[in-house]
């Protein structure tokens, strides 16, 4: 049966040239990196170099780049370690109704802490407004936190503007970008970020590998103790191969992005165009134009999203119904609570993210396979109307 994986953004797989270049770190380069001898230093070599790679990705400065495990890592970092730094000042924090909850649960736990956090609305498309972020500005907002796309329908967010907005106010700047780095241009520096969080396995890198940008000047508190590694900002020895594996990813995806970004947007207007006039009572999630080129977000009436996927994968269709952190809560998705659906639309959703692997042929028979899926479960419906 032919198997078609279009849930690139839970995870990705890993590229063959990222295996290769992870490959030597395991075996006769295997170093610890804070070691003097030569050992060590090939190790050290190899991260610098991989620190170079990612700063590029980002227009940053090497010595701005932290690694981490990841992008719940990154995030946990930034927020706390910008929040608890900077609480002389103030504690009040903004971020959106729609973040994963990498922030989400990190401005909760901050809460606990003695720190206020304000949940800004989005639009019916997803779209955070400039003008509700300069509202909830208070005189002691020390944090601005807002995902530059989102996860689940693919929004792109105005950082740009959020980002003067801060700037004039003095305040600090953090995107979520793991959905974003490597897929679509990021320019922390006309952004006017503070911290930027990626993530190695979203971009054909390795699991368990991830960075942080942090602006030169930002005052920061580590939240783990130990040894000092990363210029005493994440203690704990390097994950080298991991890291190794990242760097080279980062490498390639600015090499191939503008190619493979219209690429997937071509695939992904394909299927859309296709589903939508194809199939009845469907519609689309999020922006329609300001989206990720791989994403689409698909509603439709009359059924209920995790059977729809059961029925794809059956045809050898891999997608999902959301964030894969949530895939097991039954909840409705609070993206597309947030965004005005219903809990029943909601549950009618389908997420679709490509990669570099799909193609037109896959693009064509995952539309049929999901109107035939949608066709039989609505025959089986009691939800449709007589």
């Amino acid at each position: 049966m032919k198997r078609i994986y279009m849930d690139h953004a839970a995870t990705t797989p890993l590229a063959p040239e990222v295996l290769d270049a992870m490959i030597p770190y395991f075996s006769e380069r295997f170093g610890n990196p804070s070691s003097l001898h030569s050992f060590g230093r090939v190790a050290r070599e190899a991260v610098d170099d991989a620190r170079s790679d990612v700063a590029a990705l980002l227009n940053a400065e090497p010595s701005e780049i932290y690694f981490t495990s990841g992008g719940t890592e990154s995030d946990n970092l930034a927020i706390k370690g910008i929040a608890r730094k900077s609480k002389k000042k103030g504690r009040h924090i903004i971020t959106s109704s729609i973040e994963h909850p990498a922030v989400l649960e990190v401005c909760k736990a901050l809460t606990r802490e003695g720190f206020e956090v304000t949940y800004l609305p989005v639009t019916r498309e997803g779209l955070v407004e400039v003008g509700t972020v300069e509202e909830a500005v208070q005189e002691d907002t020390i944090l601005i936190s807002v995902m530059h796309a989102n996860n689940e329908i693919g929004t792109i967010q105005p950082l740009e503007e959020i980002g003067r907005l801060a700037g004039e106010k003095e305040i600090y700047f953090h995107t979520d970008g793991v959905q974003t780095a490597g897929k679509i241009p990021v320019d922390v520096k006309s952004l006017g970020l503070d911290a930027f969080t990626l993530s190695g396995h979203k971009l054909y890198g390795p699991k368990g590998a991830g960075a942080l940008y942090i602006r030169k000047g930002v005052r920061i508190e580590s939240i783990q103790q130990g040894g000092g590694h990363e210029r005493g900002m994440r203690s704990g020895t390097e994950n080298v191969p991991g890291i190794v594996g990242l760097g080279r990813a980062a490498k390639i995806a600015k090499e191939n992005m503008a190619e493979e970004s219209e690429r997937m947007r071509s695939l992904r207007d394909r299927m859309s165009g296709w589903v939508l006039k194809e199939i009845e009572d469907s519609w689309l999630n999020g922006h329609p134009d300001k989206r990720l080129p791989s994403n689409l977000n698909f509603g439709f009436r009359y059924i209920e999203g995790e059977s729809l996927l059961l029925y794809l994968d059956a045809k050898g269709v891999a997608a999902s119904t959301g964030s894969a952190c949530s895939s097991k809560k039954l909840a409705a998705s609070h993206v597309l609570s947030a965004i005005g659906l219903s809990p029943v639309e909601s549950h009618g959703s389908l997420r679709i993210t490509l990669g570099m692997s799909n193609t037109e042929e896959d693009a064509d028979y995952a539309c049929r396979a999901i109107s035939d899926s949608v066709k039989r479960l609505r025959e089986m419906s009691a939800m449709r109307p007589e």
